[in-house]
């Protein structure tokens, strides 16, 4: 396993992230993953033993379930907290109680407590900030963010799924209060949504921020088991189709990942996820699974090397459109 610098932080992760969403099944969350603690112990050991060091969970995930067996699964198993960077996350809604949602003081503050209730943890190492709350001043979260690392529960901060606009925004207040600022960035990327490479991507390389790309397997689409004739029953997107895919143009890129996959002796999946990998600014890939032989699968796209021309094809198959100012951009930058 590699392992990968976090930012500006010193901190070094492994270049696959552990993903929860799977834990608990409570809810609107079952048709993701329902795996219970016996299961769980068994996945978070394999993780481990492969050398990953970085998990993913979120308070919302199964409505505190999966918090809650990640926390459990790493004191039955005696796992060292100091070798483990733990993340989860903050905003969504966690009960019909008029604050129990955002990302105000308030709710921060009180999510962070139950979220280390949950975790059985004295600290959290990354809280992401989940999306986000047009309700409350970017000034507010920031702050509020800052006070929470200086209370010594949270040890840094990032982001997911803001418009890249806003996230500059709060960097800019925070630098200006001399606060504690975000350092990474979790977002959607994968050879069927390439639209971070826009405007998140430039924002990450010009400030230095990691990127955690989330679904690198969208949704399980690229994972080899859809295909023009048809999928594999009992198959995510059979009750859950998300995040949005261009299904035809998907197909394309599937047609690529067999092809290369059977050029390199490997999976779709791992050449999808090695796709992702060799991309700039990536330092940690989050993958998830919901049973040992697909996670084992999931981490040996590590050793998958892809070549200029494999990256080629993939970058024709999944290509985005240009729009304005891209365009107008790179005209007008054609002769410096």
């Amino acid at each position: 396993m590699k392992y990968n610098f976090l930012g500006n932080t010193g901190l070094l992760v492994s270049e696959i992230c552990f993903g929860t969403m799977t834990f608990g099944g409570r809810g609107f969350w079952e048709a993701i993953g329902k795996i219970q603690q016996e299961e769980v112990n068994g996945l978070m050991k394999a993780v481990v033993d492969s050398g990953v060091n970085f998990i993913d969970t979120a308070n919302v995930y199964s409505y505190g379930e999966s918090e809650r067996l990640l926390g459990q699964s790493v004191k039955d198993l005696g796992l060292n907290r100091n070798e483990l960077v733990i993340a989860t996350k903050v905003r969504g809604r966690m009960d019909e109680k008029p604050n129990s949602i955002g990302l105000s003081r308030y709710h921060i503050f009180n999510s962070v407590d139950e979220s280390l209730q949950r975790l059985q943890l004295d600290h959290i190492d990354i809280l992401y900030v989940h999306g986000v709350d047009n309700r409350t001043p970017v000034e507010e979260t920031m702050r509020a963010l800052n006070d929470i690392i200086l209370s010594g529960k949270v040890r840094y901060i990032a982001v997911c799924n803001w418009p890249a606009w806003m996230v500059m925004k709060a960097q800019g207040i925070a630098e200006k209060n001399g606060w504690n600022k975000f350092i990474g960035l979790q977002y959607y990327y994968s050879l069927s949504g390439r639209d971070i490479e826009r405007e998140i991507v430039p924002l990450a390389l010009d400030q230095n921020l990691a990127i955690m790309p989330w679904s690198p397997l969208a949704g399980g689409f690229l994972s080899g088991k859809y295909t023009r004739e048809g999928q594999a029953s009992g198959s995510r997107r059979e009750t859950f189709d998300f995040p949005p895919v261009n299904k035809d143009k998907a197909y394309d890129i599937i047609d690529g990942l067999v092809q290369i996959g059977e050029a390199h002796h490997v999976t779709p999946a791992q050449v999808a996820l090695a796709w992702v990998r060799q991309q700039q600014g990536i330092t940690s890939t989050i993958i998830g699974a919901k049973n040992i032989s697909q996670l084992q699968d999931n981490i040996k796209s590590v050793d998958v090397e892809l070549t200029e021309k494999d990256l080629q094809l993939l970058d024709e198959l999944s290509a985005l459109p240009k729009e304005y100012p891209q365009w107008m951009v790179e005209r007008q930058n054609a002769d410096r």
